[in-house]
């Protein structure tokens, strides 16, 4: 059974930092990556990175979020440093094989 569970999320201040972790289990996947969601708003991409270790990042995170991979243990990693109000939003967990896969998300909520 394909699983990706996500850890980390959760309330912080304006400037401060906090690091997603996404476990992935029953696959390797050859992509994997973080997705975000704000109330009443669309799924968004954050960033990505291949096995090999490529990595793709939205232009509203860029300089402040980096994305890991710990293939060994088979999980992903998203640093968030310099978070913004306008970065709260339930932080999903992405993979792809031969299809993609989601996680249930994590809630990262971030004050003014």
């Amino acid at each position: 059974q394909v699983q990706l569970v996500e850890s980390g999320g959760g309330l912080v201040q304006a400037g401060g930092s906090l690091r997603l972790a996404c476990a992935a289990s029953g696959t390797i996947f050859n992509a994997m990556g973080w997705y975000r969601q704000a109330p009443g708003k669309q799924r968004d991409l954050v960033a990505t990175i291949t096995r090999g270790g490529s990595t793709n990042y939205a232009d509203s995170v860029k300089g402040r979020f980096t994305i890991s991979r710990d293939n060994a243990k088979n999980t992903v990693y998203l640093q968030m440093n310099s978070l913004k109000p306008e970065d709260t939003a339930v932080y999903y967990c992405w993979g792809r094989r031969m299809y993609d896969s989601w996680g249930r998300g994590t809630q990262v909520t971030v004050s003014s």
